[in-house]
């Protein structure tokens, strides 16, 4: 006799489901690990308050992969996911990805929204502009650096015209440019970064600066920067504890930058220390009721 076609159906779906530690049935499915994980699964969330986490480690044409990075990126989705935010990750970002993740953060964002994005891996500079290199990139020239990299300037000007609020931002990319040998000229480390009104940017070291992956399970900045999380705090304290904290625990030798025009006062956890979300959110709140 013939299984009917929908009995079929249920099986394979019913196949493709697993439970997870909460009880609840997921769809598994391959995913290659270029393509972004839309997650919203979290602690009471605020649709406020978003982040977009890119760590790019696998660089096949670089020849230096950034084992650090992925784990980095994985540390912060699970430390901002637990904090109430909606969260967007990709692991091994091809540059289709990057864009593609970039364009549905940007759909998401609203005038009150505080959107925060983390890029890890390799940045270049190049003509006094940084390009975040997606884990696809073939680079041979400064040209190739500025078809296939991602503008930090673009990314930034992106995020202002979404509507947000207020826009913060951490480039772990400070490294060695791996195609220098490649290139007539070569700059060292990224160019400085500028930021718009209401910005917080917090990099890895300061401009034509670099630093030295270490055997660390993760770089000295994310380290640093998850034990700044303090509840109590302001975004803009945990930025500059974290700068001021690396440069102690490197003995100068790695000193992030943090460039702020922020023109408000932000928590990182509002929810949990009991503090608005900023006190120009608090007065929008306050309108609306």
């Amino acid at each position: 006799m013939t299984v009917p076609r929908i009995l079929v159906g249920v099986a394979v779906l019913l196949g493709l489901l697993s439970t997870g530690s909460d009880g609840t049935a997921r769809l598994e499915k391959p995913r290659p690990m270029s393509a972004p994980i839309w997650s919203d699964v979290s602690a009471p969330l605020d649709p406020h308050r978003l982040a977009l986490v890119i760590g790019n480690s696998t660089y096949p044409d670089a020849g230096s992969p950034l084992s650090q990075m992925t784990r980095d990126a994985e540390a912060l989705t699970n430390a901002f996911r637990k904090g109430g935010f909606l969260v967007d990750t990709v692991d091994n970002a091809t540059r289709s990805d990057m864009i593609r993740a970039i364009d549905h953060f940007r759909a998401r964002a609203h005038l009150d929204s505080i959107v925060l994005v983390y890029f890890g891996g390799y940045g270049v500079q190049s003509d006094g502009r940084n390009y975040l290199i997606p884990v696809d990139a073939k680079i041979w020239s400064e040209e190739d650096v500025r078809r296939q990299g991602v503008s930090i300037d673009l990314l930034l000007s992106q995020l202002e015209t979404s509507g947000a609020r207020v826009r913060l931002v951490v480039i772990e990319a400070s490294r060695r440019n791996p195609y220098e040998r490649r290139f007539r000229t070569y700059s060292h480390g990224l160019a400085p970064i500028q930021t718009s009104e209401n910005a917080l940017i917090l990099s890895s070291a300061a401009p034509g600066q670099v630093v030295e992956d270490a055997s660390e399970p993760h770089s000295q900045l994310i380290a640093t920067l998850l034990a700044q999380m303090d509840f109590s705090k302001g975004i803009e304290d945990i930025f500059n504890n974290t700068r001021n904290a690396v440069m102690t625990a490197t003995q100068g030798q790695q000193i992030p930058a943090v460039s702020s025009t922020l023109t408000e006062s932000v928590n990182l956890w509002p929810e949990r220390s009991g503090a608005p979300v900023s006190s120009a959110g608090s007065a929008a709140n306050r309108r609306r009721e």
